[in-house]
């Protein structure tokens, strides 16, 4: 235990009134909040804090518990924090603003920001590090903090990793370092785990967005005249994101059209059932809106005109695909 740590602990108080005690115990050593728990009667919890130039290192243990920053609480506080939590032993719930829910498994982090209601939720029992963060001092370090509120960071690979290990070891050994180099080091290491997993998040988000785009070219591929706009309308996104996430997949919208358009009319050019189709009708029905614009698109695709390709076999039709 560190120089200027403090310690809450319910070993201290009678049974009846644990839970009273250690909820006034986290409102002092935290913010308002308010808590729930399904074993008031068997409940024990044990709160130590130490700090550090202005930062606060929290180790949380006990019981099962719910814990809760409502409006009234955060309209009854003096001051508001970030605070980045780090689960130890077993998996809890993190909700923000009631729309950013993240599951914390052993070793995962996730940033919270007291200014905006949150619920904590530790269905087993708490076993969580966290650390309490001036405002200005973290949006220095991280500019985008705000999109970061309520998302896991993987606590077990990648800078998460050493995010989690470095907070493990500051709270075993808080006095190892003068205080202002913990600053800069935490710093440092929240901007790199936190920025590397938002530019996963937007990967991953560009990745499944351009899945639904290809989809949904897919579906309407056959309409005369379709566009992006038409089709970003229809998945309710603006053009500049579909472009940008067709852009991640290294592909334009008039490629991928193109590309279901040109396999429609080769499906179309080599099944017997359409022999009694014209070159036109085929390239109406495949979605374009005249036969010449067809057949240039065709020739430059293939290095044939339509009516050469529906003589060739289908394997030799492979390249429109």
């Amino acid at each position: 235990m560190g120089q200027g740590t403090r310690v809450w602990t319910t070993e201290t108080v009678q049974s009846t009134q644990r839970f009273d005690y250690w909820v006034g115990a986290i409102c002092e050593c935290f913010l308002e909040m308010e808590a729930d728990s399904g074993v008031r009667k068997e409940f024990s919890a044990r709160l130590e804090s130490t700090e550090m130039a202005g930062l606060h290192l929290n180790r949380v243990t006990g019981s099962a518990q719910d814990v809760y920053r409502t409006r009234a609480a955060i309209s009854r506080s003096n001051g508001n924090y970030y605070y980045l939590l780090c689960k130890e032993a077993t998996p809890c719930n993190i909700v923000q603003h009631d729309r950013n829910e993240a599951r914390l498994l052993p070793g995962d982090l996730v940033l919270i920001d007291s200014r905006q209601r949150y619920s904590l939720h530790f269905p087993g029992r708490v076993d969580t590090l966290s650390i309490q963060l001036p405002i200005g001092w973290l949006d220095a370090w991280l500019p985008n903090a705000q999109q970061m509120l309520g998302r896991r960071v993987d606590g077990n690979s990648g800078w998460g990793a050493v995010l989690a290990a470095y907070l493990r070891q500051a709270a075993s050994a808080a006095s190892a370092l003068p205080a202002a180099q913990h600053r800069e080091h935490l710093g440092g290491l929240i901007a790199a785990a936190f920025v590397t997993t938002a530019g996963e998040s937007a990967v991953a988000e560009d990745v499944h967005l351009s899945e639904r785009i290809e989809a949904a070219v897919g579906a309407r591929f056959a309409e005369p005249g379709l566009s992006a706009a038409e089709v970003a309308d229809s998945l309710g996104i603006s053009v500049r994101t579909l472009y940008r996430a067709l852009a991640h997949s290294k592909q334009s919208f008039a490629a991928l059209l193109n590309r279901h358009r040109l396999a429609a009319a080769r499906r179309m050019l080599g099944a017997p059932a359409c022999r009694h189709l014209t070159i036109a009708e085929i390239g109406r029905r495949a979605g374009w809106l005249d036969a010449s614009h067809f057949t240039r698109t065709w020739l430059a695709h293939t290095g044939q005109r339509p009516s050469q390709s529906r003589r060739e076999p289908a394997s030799n039709m492979s390249r429109a695909d």
